[in-house]
C-alpha cells in the first residue's frame, strides 16, 4: 500500500457502492500496475514494435479490445524509456483505461474534432493515429507549460493534424462547431493512485465537479446537432460523473448513446444506463466514460 486512503473518500465509496464493491475498489489500488503502452501507428507497425521488444528481451502480452495496446511484463517505465522505439515516438506510454475514450469516440478521417483538455496529449495523439493523421483536431490547453508539453508530444509522435489552442475550453466562442468532441475532463483522479496524494481532498472533488459541469455545458453548445461526444474522467465518484451528466443533460436536447461493455474490462455499477465505470484493478485505473448525442434541432 502506498499510503493511507482518506477517510472521507472511503465514506463516499461506501455510500455510493456499498461494502462489497468498496472492498473490491480499495483492493484495486494496492497493487503496482504493469507498464502499458500504445503502439503509435503513425510512425510504426505493430509487427515492428513487437519484434523490437522481443529483440530487447522484453516480454509483453496483447489486449483483446485494442490491437495497438501492449502490457509489458516485469519491466518498469525507466527501462522502456531507454529504448529507441520510445525515443523515436513509435510508442506512447499510456494506461489501458485512458485508451478507451478515443476508441469510443470513433473518430474518422476528415472530421473536425475538439479535444477540450488535451495535455499531455495521450488521447490527442491516439485520435490522430486512429484517423491516420487525417482528421482536423483542435486541442485546447489553458496552462502554458502543459501546452508546451502537448506540442512536444505531438511533434515526437509525428502528429501533423492538430492545432493547439492555449485556451480554457470553457471560454471558447459559441460560434465554433465540431463534428465530434472529446471531453476528458479535469477531475479529482479518484480512480487512480492520486487518492494517496496530499492534495486529494473534498475541496478538490467539489472544485472538479464545478469545472466539469461548465466544460460539458460548453461542449454541448459547440457540438453539431445530430453528432456525438465523449465525456470521461479518471474518477469513480458519481459526483463527478453521473451527477454532472444528469444536471447538464436535463437542460439540453441530448441523449446517452449506450456503450457496450468489453470482455475483460472490470466494471462498477453506474446510475445511468449505457455509461461505463471501470473498476480499479491491478491492470486498470478507475475510469468513467459516457457517450452523448446532441439531438437534431
Amino acid at each position: 500500500m502506498q499510503g493511507q486512503i482518506p477517510q472521507f473518500f472511503q465514506e463516499m465509496l461506501l455510500k455510493q457502492y456499498g461494502e462489497e464493491e468498496t472492498k473490491k475498489i480499495l483492493k484495486g489500488y494496492e497493487k503496482q500496475k504493469p507498464v502499458t503502452l500504445r503502439i503509435n501507428t503513425i510512425k510504426a507497425t505493430n509487427e515492428k514494435i513487437k519484434n523490437e521488444l522481443k529483440d530487447a528481451g522484453i516480454e509483453f502480452r496483447e489486449i483483446e479490445w485494442n490491437k495497438d495496446a501492449l502490457i509489458i511484463k516485469e519491466v518498469r517505465e525507466e527501462e522502456i524509456k531507454k529504448l529507441e522505439i520510445y525515443e523515436k515516438g513509435e510508442i506512447y506510454l499510456q494506461s489501458l483505461s485512458s485508451m478507451l475514450p478515443p476508441l469510443f469516440l470513433e473518430p474518422k478521417e476528415g472530421e473536425n474534432i475538439l479535444d477540450m483538455a488535451a495535455a499531455p496529449g495521450g488521447k490527442t495523439t491516439q485520435i490522430a493515429a486512429i484517423t491516420n493523421n487525417k482528421a482536423f483536431i483542435t486541442a485546447c490547453e489553458k496552462n502554458k507549460v502543459r501546452a508546451e508539453r502537448l506540442k512536444y508530444n505531438l511533434q515526437k509522435q509525428g502528429v501533423g493534424c492538430v492545432n493547439v489552442m492555449l485556451e480554457d475550453a470553457r471560454k471558447l466562442s459559441d460560434f465554433f462547431s465540431f463534428d465530434k468532441i472529446l471531453l476528458d475532463a479535469p477531475c479529482s483522479g479518484s480512480g487512480t493512485i492520486n487518492i494517496f496524494n496530499k492534495n486529494f481532498n473534498k475541496e478538490l472533488v467539489e472544485r472538479s465537479a464545478k469545472i466539469q459541469e461548465e466544460l460539458l455545458s460548453k461542449a454541448l453548445r459547440i457540438l453539431k446537432p445530430g453528432n456525438e461526444m465523449i465525456y470521461s474522467t479518471c474518477s469513480i465518484l458519481e459526483k463527478e460523473n453521473e451527477n454532472i451528466l444528469k444536471r447538464v443533460l436535463s437542460k439540453t436536447k441530448t441523449e446517452i448513446v449506450p456503450i457496450n461493455s468489453i470482455n475483460g474490462i472490470p466494471l462498477l455499477p453506474t446510475t445511468i444506463d449505457g455509461t461505463i465505470c471501470v473498476c480499479p484493478t491491478e491492470l486498470y485505473e478507475g475510469f468513467f466514460v459516457a457517450k452523448i448525442r446532441k439531438r437534431k434541432l
